[in-house]
């Protein structure tokens, strides 16, 4: 059981993983973006692209700024990089303010991903470590679930989408306010690598499969928020914001799978896991394609949803078991490989534009997934 002083401290740490949570309404917002400037989708999808370049240029240095202003301030920096994000849209609707905006969301969200894991060992011993991330994520999976509904909500009731921007900027300010009131003990850590030795480790054959792989993971995480409602739109001609719910369907059965795979690979191999997870994404991917059933369509997409939900943990896993001695550079080289959120949902527009449908983008996810069966073979337990 978690000591009430412990449980205290938590709080705050809750709140910001709710405002981890804004950075999955990009998806959903990028559709919207699309119908209210009349992009094209390599267009549109560039914003989402946006938001996850900085992944890659920013993991490796929160790093080394957590080492000088420690971990408590510096997931209260990636904070206010939130709020100035949120706020930005509420003031000018324009395609530049949202592209700065998204910009920013991505670079708090990065700083953010990479110190707040780690100050919550700061706060909880060991032993509880697991169920307190695993709680932090399912309060994440929350926000990402609500997003779309919300959104939704707003263009219908007011005529405006945008409502998603105050009401994460208010959960945003709140956890800024508890966490900046609490003070926690941090502990000293060691020297903290650069780009160069994470860099290296790419050499490794299993750490190179496990980075693409992680990267695909991503791709599919993001296609996926940014596809389903257009292509329900495609398929079943449906308004946006009958649409719009098809991504909370896929964040509610990835929260599901977030859960049962923790008592899953409790008793079966990571390896069988996995290959299980691939497989149906790859066979609901499939149904993406041939199916126009309302019915079987969410099926497919909540099956997405949930084999996806625990890729990263298992590949994590893996990588970190292939280099051990090197933790902190493999660790960094996989929140680097986020950096997949940039370069899929650019192939997925280029695609789709091609393809003068949607079936282009699920044409590049069905690679992802079919490149994570191929990696399967490395899973080892």
């Amino acid at each position: 059981m978690i000591k009430n002083d412990s449980l205290k401290k938590l709080i705050p740490i809750m709140f910001a993983f709710f405002a981890m949570g804004a950075v999955d309404f990009v998806g959903i917002a990028t559709n919207y973006v699309k119908a209210d400037f009349a992009l094209s989708d390599t267009m549109a999808n560039l914003f989402t692209s946006m938001t996850f370049f900085w992944f890659l240029i920013f993991s490796v240095p929160t790093g080394l700024l957590m080492n000088k202003i420690g971990r408590r301030k510096t997931v209260l920096l990636s904070l206010v990089i939130t709020m100035l994000a949120l706020v930005l849209p509420m003031f000018d609707y324009s395609m530049i303010i949202i592209m700065i905006s998204f910009s920013l969301l991505g670079i708090g969200n990065t700083i953010m991903q990479v110190s707040l894991n780690p100050l919550v060992s700061n706060i909880v011993s060991k032993d509880k470590m697991s169920s307190a991330l695993t709680f932090g994520q399912f309060i994440k999976a929350t926000a990402s679930f609500a997003a779309p509904i919300l959104a939704g909500w707003g263009a219908i009731h007011f005529g405006k989408w945008q409502i998603l921007f105050p009401f994460f900027l208010a959960e945003t300010i709140l956890a800024f306010i508890l966490l900046s009131r609490e003070k926690i003990a941090e502990t000293e850590v060691g020297k903290t690598s650069g780009f160069k030795e994470c860099a290296m480790l790419l050499g490794n054959g299993t750490i190179f499969l496990c980075f693409m792989a992680v990267m695909c993971h991503v791709g599919l995480d993001v296609g996926t928020n940014v596809t389903t409602p257009k292509l329900l739109m495609q398929k079943l001609g449906w308004t946006l914001e009958q649409a719009g719910y098809a991504t909370s369907i896929y964040f509610f059965f990835r929260t599901i799978g977030s859960f049962s795979g923790a008592y899953i690979l409790a008793k079966y191999s990571n390896h069988k896991y996995f290959l299980g997870s691939v497989i149906l994404m790859t066979a609901a991917l499939i149904g993406i394609f041939m199916f126009n059933s309302k019915e079987l369509l969410y099926i497919c997409i909540a099956c997405v949803g949930y084999g996806n939900a625990n890729i990263f943990p298992v590949v994590f896993s893996q990588a970190m078991k292939t280099m051990p001695h090197h933790g902190n550079e493999v660790s960094g080289l996989m929140i680097m490989g986020i950096f997949g959120g940039t370069v899929f949902p650019l192939l997925m527009g280029i695609a789709s534009d091609f393809a003068n449908n949607q079936h282009g983008a699920v044409a590049v996810m069905l690679l992802c997934a079919l490149y994570l069966l191929a990696m399967s073979r490395k899973v080892k337990d």
